[in-house]
């Protein structure tokens, strides 16, 4: 009776572990980014002021050791931390190819300048 009472045990122990480890296995597929990529979780846009438009975006990122949410080319993307810790801005290329970046005097951001004389002003949080 003792054998049939223990392997009732062990059976029951690994069916646990078993639904425990397809639980996890389930829950990082639907929450988890892979490494080094981002996500806009939200995006406000306020025009109410003439001749301007205040944009405001909230990214998820899951960026690799050693670097931290950015911006690249117009888009969330994970930058290599130091630029953010010195505020060099523009080296983590922040607008689209045809435009130019320049860092704000007082370093809390970077604008970036279309063809057409049109200015983007970005300031990091």
């Amino acid at each position: 009776m003792q054998p049939l009472r223990a392997a009732w045990a062990l059976a029951a122990a690994a069916l646990c572990c078993l639904l425990v480890l397809l639980l996890h296995a389930r829950l990082l597929r639907e929450g988890q980014l892979a490494a080094g990529t981002c996500e806009i979780v939200t995006l406000d846009r306020d025009s109410s002021q003439p001749r301007r438009t205040i944009a405001r975006q909230t990214a998820r990122c899951a960026c690799k050791k050693g670097q931290i949410a950015g911006t690249t080319r117009a888009r969330p993307a994970c930058v290599d931390a130091r630029i953010v810790r010195t505020k060099q801005w523009c080296e983590m290329l922040p607008c689209l190819e045809d435009e130019g970046c320049d860092l704000l005097v007082n370093r809390s951001g970077w604008t970036c300048t279309q063809p057409g004389g049109r200015v983007k002003t970005t300031t990091a949080l």
